[in-house]
């Protein structure tokens, strides 16, 4: 099945973010990574409601409790309260990391070039199994119990929904043209999508 992505909302571009990296959600707010910080977005009101100064260069994802940052070639994770960076492990990439996602007590990590997803042991690094998908990975979510990915190349994104055994594509929603998407996180009805250097976040339609 393949349709066109619905953009139900845009925020930013936010003041001194160059590009966006990781999204994910906890409930209430989007938080995104924007290179040397970690942000919080009220998605109600578009504003920024908290920042905080650590390394935030790929992936972001959250567990119920914590959050998780790709940083370079480490995962961090944080405590979403005061910021701080409570424990690291490997990034499976080591350094060439997309998304990052939490489900059924992993990580789920994408390995952009390789056109890869990694599901990860949160507490060591250690790679369980990989997904090889055709396209270059960004976002990694898992939402009701389905496993999608964002893919940017060629000056192309989508949005896909995979097998979560095979890596096979079972849906694909098209961005439309001239629009990415960086990172990526399940939120409700929407997909909260990072849009790289345009500093934006987009809302799009899961349906």
């Amino acid at each position: 099945m393949t349709r066109t992505a619905t953009i139900v909302r845009e925020y930013g571009p936010f003041p001194g973010v160059e590009a966006i990296h990781g999204v994910s959600y906890d409930g209430r707010q989007v938080w995104f990574g924007s290179g040397d910080r970690l942000n919080a977005l009220d998605p109600e009101s578009g504003e920024t409601v908290r920042s905080f100064d650590v390394p935030a260069h790929a992936g972001t994802a959250f567990d119920g409790k914590h959050l998780y940052q790709i940083a370079e070639d480490r995962i961090q994770k944080i405590d979403p309260e005061s910021g701080r960076v409570l424990s690291t492990i490997p990034a499976p990439a080591g350094g060439a990391d997309s998304g990052l996602a939490w489900a059924e007590g992993a990580l789920w990590v994408g390995h952009y070039r390789e056109r890869q997803i990694h599901q990860i042991d949160p507490q060591t690094g250690k790679v369980l199994r990989t997904l090889q998908s055709d396209r270059f990975v960004t976002g990694v979510t898992w939402t009701e119990g389905e496993l999608w990915h964002a893919t940017w190349e060629n000056d192309e994104s989508e949005i896909r929904r995979i097998d979560p055994e095979s890596g096979k594509v079972l849906e694909s929603v098209h961005m439309p043209e001239g629009t990415f998407v960086s990172g990526m996180e399940a939120g409700g009805d929407r997909f909260y999508c990072g849009g790289g250097k345009s500093g934006v976040i987009r809302a799009v339609s899961r349906r």
